[in-house]
């Protein structure tokens, strides 16, 4: 049984994504970073080797249970996204003299490609921005040849321009839009209120000659008015121009509305010449507008089936949340999480996702990325950040033995008044137990702060590995995800 998922099921299903960050019971979304210590082989407790890249060429995610639960070991903090960090986005296509662009056709397909190919609409060329950030839709492209004048109009009327190209004004990008939803590959997408109001449903616009047929009646040169437009709608009318017995060419004199078929008959270009009745053959292709008109909805009509969040971390977020004393390598979406030791959805703007104690006494400097050791308990974790000023030491745990896993296997808690030493430095400390204080925007109780995620609560919905990201304080890192729907 043949079957197809359309392009309309793509673009619900990113208008669905994009309404829930906004809806009254919104889903709730954070942008986590993640992978403090270099992509490298490891070997878990079994002594089984864990292939992980390297920092110049780091792994390809995989998508299963077991990464995902380790997603959330090596998880250094979260920005929440807001509403307006989103968009759709259709590929960016800028207009460039002497491209041969394609046109708008409503039946695009394997058995009808476009001028370049394309056997889908939204693979065609059809839609361009200019130099000004104006998104086009080409309507027709005088038959397949070199684009040579730049379109500027704003009308809400179909325009053409001297090179033989018509044009559809879309929507302009404003300046906040070119800044947070426009990179090398993908632009902004909206629907202008005025062109949208401006728009008529069914109204035709473009005819194209497939045949010309022959032994039309009529001078040579001669152009055939008020011919009526057959279809489904209303009061379409077409004028054809006849050479050497043949339509060379076909005009939309009224647009008329209501079309989603349409036509022209040889007995009305016959009965139109007034010339005793003749010819046959002439085979035209009237385009149909998308439903609306041109200009109703931007992103259906232009593919908005891809959507870009745009964030920003500005130095250190939320005071202790997101530091900037280590880098990272991973970047993802978590949907949902719960706050720590709840299952209340978490809602702030930043959180916090590693350990951390405030040390009563510290014997040197603790050093990113070091092995940590409390022995009296076995714990294991890996060092992300020493606060000196205030004494507190962030750190993380994993699955294997020199960031996380003791000597029996197991991952250990860091616990209790027990001394911590770092590998690489031979700092020690104590951790301070009787401190239940914030500090530094740090909760503490009995000297030690979990993380502000629960472990493994929501769910991770996009993961992407990256070479290591330095952070600094005077210092933004503006991340732009795309996902395809």
């Amino acid at each position: 049984m043949a079957a197809i998922i359309t392009n309309k099921f793509r673009i619900n299903n990113a208008e669905q994504f994009v309404e829930s960050f906004s809806e009254t019971a919104n889903t709730t979304y954070y942008l986590f970073i993640g992978r403090a210590h270099a992509w490298a082989s490891d070997v878990d407790a079994q002594g089984n080797t864990i292939t992980e890249g390297t920092d110049a060429s780091p792994p390809t995610p995989n998508d299963d249970v077991t990464s995902e639960f380790y997603n959330y070991d090596d998880m250094l903090g979260a920005k929440l996204i807001a509403s307006t960090d989103i968009s759709h986005v259709i590929p960016r296509r800028n207009w460039t003299t002497g491209t041969t662009y394609d046109m708008y056709e409503h039946n695009i397909s394997s058995s009808n490609a476009a001028a370049s190919g394309a056997t889908n609409l939204f693979d065609s060329t059809y839609v361009v921005m200019n130099s000004s950030y104006a998104v086009y839709k080409v309507i027709e492209n005088d038959g397949a040849t070199a684009s040579t004048v730049e379109p500027t109009s704003t009308s809400n009327s179909i325009f053409a321009t001297s090179d033989g190209y018509r044009w559809k004004y879309m929507y302009s990008l404003t300046s906040a839009e070119t800044l947070n939803f426009m990179s090398t590959d993908f632009i902004h997408c909206s629907t202008d209120s005025t062109v949208s109001a401006a728009a008529v449903d069914g109204a035709l616009d473009t005819a194209l000659v497939v045949a010309g047929g022959s032994s039309y009646n009529t001078s040579s040169g001669a152009t055939i008015s008020a011919i009526p437009i057959r279809g489904d709608g209303s009061s379409g009318v077409a004028s054809v121009v006849i050479s050497s017995g043949a339509v060379a060419s076909v005009s939309i004199t009224t647009a008329g509305t209501g079309y989603t078929y349409a036509y022209i008959r040889d007995a009305d270009i016959i009965a139109a010449t007034n010339a005793g009745g003749a010819g046959s053959g002439a085979n035209i292709n009237i385009i149909i507008p998308p439903k609306g008109g041109h200009g109703y909805n931007a992103v259906k009509e232009l593919g908005g089936f891809y959507v870009m969040m745009n964030k920003s971390l500005v130095g250190i977020e939320g005071t202790s949340d997101i530091g900037v004393a280590n880098d990272f390598r991973r970047i993802g979406l978590l949907k949902d999480p719960y706050n720590f030791g709840t299952t209340t959805i978490a809602t702030a703007s930043t959180r916090r996702q590693i350990y951390a104690a405030v040390f009563s006494s510290v014997s040197g400097t603790f050093v990113a990325d070091e092995e940590i050791n409390q022995a009296t308990t076995g714990a294991v974790g890996k060092v992300i950040e020493y606060d000196s000023t205030n004494k507190i030491l962030f750190w993380y745990q994993t699955r294997f033995p020199d960031v996380g896993t003791d000597t029996n296997g197991n991952l250990t808690a860091f616990s209790g008044a027990n001394a911590i030493t770092g590998q690489t430095s031979s700092a020690a400390a104590t951790p301070n137990t009787s401190s239940s204080a914030t500090t530094n925007g740090v909760v503490f109780a009995s000297g030690y702060s979990n993380p502000e995620l629960a472990y493994d609560s929501g769910d991770i919905i996009y993961v992407e590995e990256r070479s290591p990201i330095t952070r600094a304080s005077d210092q933004t890192e503006n991340i732009k995800l795309i996902i395809e729907f």
